[in-house]
């Protein structure tokens, strides 16, 4: 099968080969796909990281071959950073792979495309040597508030739930599938909020059961989660209740640990 990579810095991933399609993720820049059917402009593909599939404009991709398939744990860790495509000044968004030549300046080449990370020091964050913990979580947490609630987002130009969650976990090294109630299958079952700590994963249902969300366990009785925006919120046995309205906003489901 044919993998491309994504050299945009987000590019969103749709229901259906339409512009007028619901997005429901997106592909962010250094991202890689595996290629399927095509239907006029757009391309059927599964992002490699986590399986997820949908619709991308077909010229918003570069086809790579096998060798140029990297894999990295090595991420941008600030807000927004300067990366070169064919000597072309871009600013990619905090979490993107930074992939190596394995000669420290030389560029990359994916396809007919080269590409150059100017980022070095405190502006990479190697998941390798960032181990969970409360500081690191924090600084984490600290990019991402504030980022708006966009569905199927999962950059700090606007992220659902999920997306939230997804991209946190990455940068400890532990991948997240997409959705929700996908991310409900992974880790262990933690029995109670009493017995749950902190990096736990809450998940919260609607009015029929179903898991519609998701948020991160903080200490102290609090929940870190993409409502709205990215915001902290306290969180009891019952569920979520929203600092700035007063008001209870989701309803408790369960509880897995990832740590």
């Amino acid at each position: 099968m044919q993998s491309a990579i994504c050299l945009l810095s987000v590019v969103p991933m749709r229901k259906e080969p339409s512009h007028c399609s619901e997005m429901v993720s997106q592909v962010l820049f250094g991202e890689y796909v595996t290629l399927g059917e095509e239907k006029e402009d757009f391309v059927f593909v599964t992002c490699q990281s986590d399986g997820y599939q949908g619709w991308v404009q077909a010229n918003q991709l570069t086809t790579v071959a096998d060798e140029q398939v990297l894999t990295t744990s090595e991420y941008i860790g600030v807000f927004t950073q300067e990366v070169f495509v064919n000597g072309r000044r871009r600013l990619m968004p905090f979490a993107i792979p930074v992939y190596s030549s394995g000669k420290p300046g030389d560029p990359l080449h994916f396809g007919n495309q080269q590409v150059s990370y100017k980022v070095s020091g405190t502006a990479v964050w190697n998941s390798n040597s960032k181990g969970f913990s409360k500081p690191n979580l924090d600084a984490i947490i600290q990019v991402f508030l504030d980022t708006p609630y966009l569905w199927g987002g999962k950059s700090i130009y606007g992220i659902d739930c999920s997306g939230f969650a997804q991209q946190v976990f990455k940068l400890f090294g532990l991948p997240l599938l997409r959705d929700a109630y996908l991310q409900a299958e992974q880790g262990t079952e933690v029995k109670s909020l009493k017995d749950a700590r902190l990096g736990d994963l809450v998940f919260f249902q609607n009015e029929k059961g179903r898991i519609m969300h998701v948020g991160i366990l903080l200490e102290n009785k609090e929940i870190v989660h993409a409502s709205g925006k990215v915001r902290i919120d306290t969180i009891d046995e019952e569920g979520i209740f929203n600092r700035e309205t007063g008001k209870r906003t989701h309803r408790f489901h369960s509880i897995r640990r990832f740590f």
